[in-house]
């Protein structure tokens, strides 16, 4: 029997992807957590063939999730959704180890495809996504963007400065010290040439990134 735990903070989300996967696998076993934190420890508790995880959920995020798990189960397959758009967050999750990534628009089409691929061992991408990979393949000259200069940790900094959050805020929802979140935003401002939270959101605004 097949298991599958699905990571997202929204019930509904979580509902209708159990509804889509049951109809292809009705005796599969779907279980379904609403933050990280209950994500890794139901992953302890018992096995798992497959994890699809929201990129952004409550407390530390699907990309934070994503390490850990590949980390602690580097054969676990883990499929990345997020409402973000594939050019902005594919590669990155791709590059952390995630067996695929979704567009919430595409989940529908894609899900059940998606899972065959992955239980095969392969990698689920899109030809979007086939077409990015390329192009980074083609290109070892091209100059990076500002936020791809980012460590994937930096990269979680940004997004919640960017959204707003005090570094407090960003110290307790990522179990870490203020003084290393305000480490870390001062190599975010001078690896992206910016020198305060609003340029950062207006950067993150114009590239779809919140």
């Amino acid at each position: 029997m097949m298991r599958i735990l699905i990571a997202d903070d929204h019930a509904v989300v979580r509902k209708g992807l159990k509804q889509l996967i049951l109809e292809e696998y009705p005796s599969a076993h779907l279980e379904g957590v609403s933050d990280t934190e209950e994500l890794m420890r139901k992953l302890t508790e018992s096995s798992w063939d497959i994890v699809i995880c929201d990129l952004n959920m409550p407390g530390r995020s699907g990309l934070d999730a994503l390490h850990q798990i590949k980390q602690a189960y580097p054969s676990l397959p883990v499929l990345i959704i997020s409402m973000y758009p594939e050019d902005q967050y594919a590669l990155r999750v791709l590059k952390s180890g995630a067996s695929g990534y979704l567009g919430k628009d595409s989940v529908h089409e894609n899900i059940i495809r998606a899972i065959h691929t992955v239980l095969l061992g392969k990698k689920f991408i899109t030809p979007s996504i086939a077409e990015k990979l390329a192009d980074a393949l083609g290109s070892g000259n091209r100059q990076l963007t500002p936020h791809e200069k980012l460590s994937d940790r930096e990269f979680d900094v940004f997004k919640l400065l960017s959204s707003g959050k005090a570094v407090s805020e960003i110290a307790e929802q990522l179990s870490l010290s203020v003084t290393t979140v305000s480490t870390y935003r001062s190599r975010i401002l001078e690896k992206m040439d910016m020198k305060s939270n609003a340029d950062l959101t207006r950067y993150a605004l114009d590239n779809k990134l919140i």
